[in-house]
């Protein structure tokens, strides 16, 4: 294969350390350094926003605070959040702190839950964004010469072609597959032998069950790295992809708001949470409801504020992403985030338990005769929500064990959540795929 990841099949859980000199100036500094530098950026990035963009000074004057009395890094909490109703607000470049010659790339949400949020690139923007997920690549084991296959979405979505310029900037070679066509991306990743696949977690599952549908064992592949972000995925599914392809399953994290992906990256050595990219981009977790800080370890809604960004300075933007921080590992100065559990918005209130899709994620997961794909069904039944968790059956399943599927997964969720749900056991492939995020929950309280 080129080299030892795939020498013994099976018996991979951690990878190698990255060596010491392959770590970049900002990986190598001490954390007294690297707190002078953020606070430094900090008060740099808050005066730009203040001077630059007019709801900053609005919201700022509104708080009673100004660039100034930014003295230590704890006084940031003393500033007004960003929500993504300001992007929308002040669409489409209302938050663009220079002027629009200065703008090198655009990129947007998809808007189909409103406008969308657009943002912009200077040059040193782009410059930084391929150099953190270049960061990001090594700390997953990626290697100059290695063949990254990209089934990132291209175009306005950021993770196409933040992907690709990092991975370049890495040194790899890229093979830009995009989404969809996924027979085709099957060959292409037989006949290329690409060492790295970056995509969704759901649409690997999607690739994986294609490379056996074709007869192809998927552990004979050329992979060896699978990166996999843009949306939320268990431990139970790094579990699946990891023993069914024999690749390392490492985490990526970002949102085109802060940057795109390639804001924190879980290291192949530890897989113990994704270390945030501190000297550009600045953490608090806060409590969702009163916005106080949390201390560290406790979980709470992710805030970023960056701290090199030009065109679109963004200052304690609320990322609705539910996580932790935690002390750092593989790289000590930098600290952790955990893998996200959920969204503030994605938390399903049924009959007054609070449910995220990731706690049924866990239990689908363990339980024989379906696969790794489920959707959430909400109705309602006279004055009573009612939920329905509908998951694709393994190929190989009969009816009993279909039927023992439901009923064990039906227990699970009674158990573990504290609420009763209804399972239905649907074909294979029955469920839309997504060659991005996947919409996990489907409402139809408010239809029919």
């Amino acid at each position: 294969m080129g080299s030892n990841l795939k020498a013994a099949a099976g018996a991979r859980r951690t990878g190698t350390p990255l060596p010491a000199e392959l770590l970049d100036a900002g990986e190598r500094m001490s954390l007294d350094e690297l707190r002078a530098q953020q606070l430094d950026n900090l008060r740099a990035t808050l005066r730009h926003a203040y001077e630059n963009v007019e709801l900053y000074r609005k919201k700022f004057d509104a708080a009673g605070v100004r660039p100034e009395d930014c003295r230590s890094l704890a006084d940031l909490a003393r500033f007004p959040f960003t929500t993504k109703a300001d992007l929308r607000d002040t669409y489409p470049f209302g938050m663009f702190a220079v002027p629009m010659a200065d703008v090198r790339r655009l990129h947007a949400s998809s808007g189909t839950t409103g406008r969308p949020t657009v943002v912009g690139y200077t040059e040193a923007d782009l410059d930084m964004w391929a150099d953190v997920f270049a960061r990001s690549i090594r700390a997953a084991g990626g290697r100059p010469g290695h063949k990254v296959h990209n089934s990132y979405g291209y175009g306005l979505f950021t993770g196409g072609l933040g992907a690709h310029y990092g991975a370049e900037r890495a040194g790899c070679t890229v093979i830009p597959a995009s989404g969809g066509m996924t027979a085709r991306q099957v060959q292409i990743i037989q006949d290329f032998r690409p060492e790295i696949i970056l995509v969704t977690p759901s649409y690997m599952l999607t690739l994986l069950d294609e490379f056996e549908r074709q007869g192809i064992d998927p552990r004979t592949s050329s992979l060896e790295i699978g990166i996999f972000g843009a949306e939320p995925w268990t431990e139970e599914m790094r579990r699946e992809i990891e023993e069914r392809m024999d690749i390392h399953a490492v985490d990526i994290y970002g949102l085109s708001e802060v940057i795109g992906p390639g804001v924190a990256q879980e290291c192949v050595d530890t897989k113990d949470g994704l270390h945030i990219w501190e000297d550009h981009f600045f953490p608090e977790v806060v409590d969702p409801v009163t916005g106080e800080v949390l201390p560290e370890g406790e979980e709470g809604e992710l805030t970023f504020t960056s701290l090199t960004k030009e065109a679109l300075p963004i200052i304690r933007y609320r990322t609705r992403d539910l996580t932790r921080l935690l002390p750092g590992t593989a790289r000590p100065s930098f600290r952790r985030m955990a893998k996200v559990t959920g969204r503030c918005d994605d938390m399903i209130i049924l009959r007054g338990v609070n449910l995220f899709p990731s706690q049924i994620e866990e239990i689908v997961l363990r339980t024989p005769g379906v696969a790794p794909h489920f959707q959430l069904e909400l109705s309602r039944r006279g004055r009573m929500d009612h939920l329905t968790v509908r998951v694709e059956a393994r190929p190989d399943a009969a009816t009993e064990a279909r039927t023992t599927a439901a009923e064990t997964i039906a227990k699970g969720i009674k158990d573990g959540v504290g609420v009763t749900v209804g399972v239905d056991v649907v074909d294979p492939e029955t469920l839309q795929r997504s060659v991005g995020k996947i919409k996990r929950i489907v409402d139809l309280r408010d239809k029919g």
